[in-house]
C-alpha cells in the first residue's frame, strides 16, 4: 500500500451552519447537516473524483495519488490502486461505474483505465480513445458510454468496445462535464460553453445565450484556457493571486430528473437551463463560491454545488453553505457523492462525509 494513501478517521466536531441566502418560510424546516466524518488522503494530495457503487456498498475515491476503495459498510479502506497495480496514471480526475459494473479511471494524461473484478485495461489514443487527458464519462440507454477528453469526446459502444470520436461538432474541444438526461440527450460541459447532441442533432449555448451571472465583482479574465496550448493549462482559478472570471468555462454539468440542466461556471456560479432559457445563482444569492467545480443532487431533490469557497446545499429556495470552518478538509470542493450514509465531499488533503445532525450523534 503506497503510505500517502493510508484512511486515517477523524472525527470532526461541526460548527454552526454556514450563512443561508434568500427568503424561506417561517414553516419551512431546513435539515441540519454537520460534518460527520473525516478522512486524510495525504498532505498536498487532491481528491477530484468520487463514485458511488451502490451494488457493492462502495464508496470509490480518486486522487492525485491513485485510487481508494472503502467499504461503507464500514468506511474501512479495502483496496488502493496505483500504478503498479493496473493504472495507467496515478492522477485521476474522473471515475464512473457502467451498467456492466466496469469501474471507468479518466486520467491525467495517461489515458483511461477500466477495472473489474480485479482484471484491469488501459485504453490510449490508439485504441480509439479521443485524447490521454480524462475528465468526464456518462452513460445512455443502450449501453452507450461517453468519455469527455480535452480533444473532443467518445461515443463507446459497450459490446463492442468501438470508440467514435466527435471533436467538430462540440462548442468546444475542451470537455469536462458530462450528463444524460431522461430524454436520451447528451449533455457536454466544455471551456466555450455547453453542446447538446439529441440524436443526430447538435445544439449549443455560451455565455452570450446566458450561461454564467455578470462580473459583478470586477474579477480580472482568466488566460488560463486551452487553446491547444496544454504547457500552460495547469486548471488554477486564480489570475494574479486573486479568483477569476471565465464564464464560458463549464466546470460540471447534471441533469436532474425533470429534464433541468444545471452546470458549474468558472466564476459565472451555477447556470440552469428550463424551458429553453438560461437563470444564474451565484454569490449575491447564497450560493458559497462562484467557480463551481461538482454538481450532484440527493434523494430529497436537494442540491450540492461543489465551490472555490465551500459546499452549498440549495433546496430551491435556501442556500446552506460549509467550509473549513465547519470541518471540510479545504474549501475547494471538486467531487461530491451521495449515499444513504450522507454526502462525501472531497478537496484538496481528505474527504469529508457530511450527514444529518441527529444521524451523526
Amino acid at each position: 500500500m503506497n503510505p500517502a494513501l493510508r484512511l486515517v478517521p477523524q472525527l470532526v466536531i461541526a460548527g454552526m451552519l454556514g450563512a443561508c441566502g434568500g427568503e424561506q418560510a417561517a414553516d419551512v424546516v431546513v435539515p441540519e447537516y454537520r460534518v460527520a466524518d473525516r478522512f486524510e488522503v495525504g498532505s498536498g494530495i487532491y481528491v477530484r473524483a468520487l463514485a458511488i457503487e451502490e451494488a457493492t456498498n462502495t464508496l470509490w475515491v480518486g486522487t492525485s495519488m491513485g485510487v481508494m476503495e472503502i467499504g461503507l459498510d464500514n468506511q474501512e479502506l479495502r483496496n488502493t490502486f496505483t500504478r503498479q497495480d493496473g493504472l495507467a496514471n496515478e492522477y485521476i480526475f474522473a471515475i464512473g461505474i457502467d451498467s456492466q459494473g466496469y469501474k471507468w479511471f479518466g486520467t491525467n494524461a495517461g489515458g483511461a483505465s477500466r477495472y473489474k473484478d480485479g482484471e484491469w485495461n488501459v485504453f490510449f489514443p490508439m485504441h480509439g480513445l479521443a485524447d490521454y487527458w480524462i475528465y468526464a464519462f456518462a452513460e445512455q440507454r443502450d449501453g452507450i458510454y461517453w468519455v469527455g477528453t480535452w480533444d473532443g469526446a467518445n461515443r463507446v459502444d459497450l459490446e463492442s468496445m468501438e470508440f467514435t470520436k466527435y471533436k467538430e461538432e462540440l462548442i468546444n474541444e475542451w470537455v469536462y462535464g458530462l450528463a444524460v438526461d431522461s430524454q436520451n440527450r447528451v449533455w457536454f460541459g466544455t471551456e466555450g460553453g455547453v453542446s447538446m447532441l439529441d440524436g443526430d442533432t447538435w445544439s449549443e449555448w455560451n455565455h452570450d445565450d446566458g450561461i454564467g451571472a455578470p462580473n459583478e465583482a470586477a474579477l480580472p479574465p482568466s488566460t488560463n484556457t486551452g487553446l491547444g496550448t496544454r504547457t500552460r493549462h495547469d486548471l488554477s482559478v486564480l489570475t494574479g493571486g486573486q479568483e477569476s472570471y471565465n464564464p464560458n468555462y463549464v466546470f460540471a454539468t447534471h441533469a436532474d430528473p425533470e429534464d433541468v440542466i444545471w452546470v458549474g461556471t468558472w466564476g459565472g456560479g451555477v447556470s440552469r437551463y428550463e424551458e429553453g432559457e438560461w437563470h444564474n445563482l451565484s454569490m449575491a444569492d447564497g450560493l458559497a463560491g462562484n467557480i463551481v467545480y461538482s454538481i450532484t443532487q440527493d434523494n430529497s431533490g436537494a442540491y450540492w454545488f461543489g465551490t472555490n469557497r465551500g459546499i452549498s446545499r440549495y433546496d430551491g429556495e435556501t442556500f446552506t453553505n460549509f467550509d473549513s470552518t465547519d470541518g471540510l478538509p479545504g474549501n475547494h470542493v471538486y467531487a461530491i457523492a451521495v449515499s444513504a450514509g450522507g454526502v462525501w465531499v472531497g478537496t484538496r488533503d481528505g474527504v469529508a462525509r457530511l450527514a444529518l445532525a441527529m444521524a451523526s450523534e
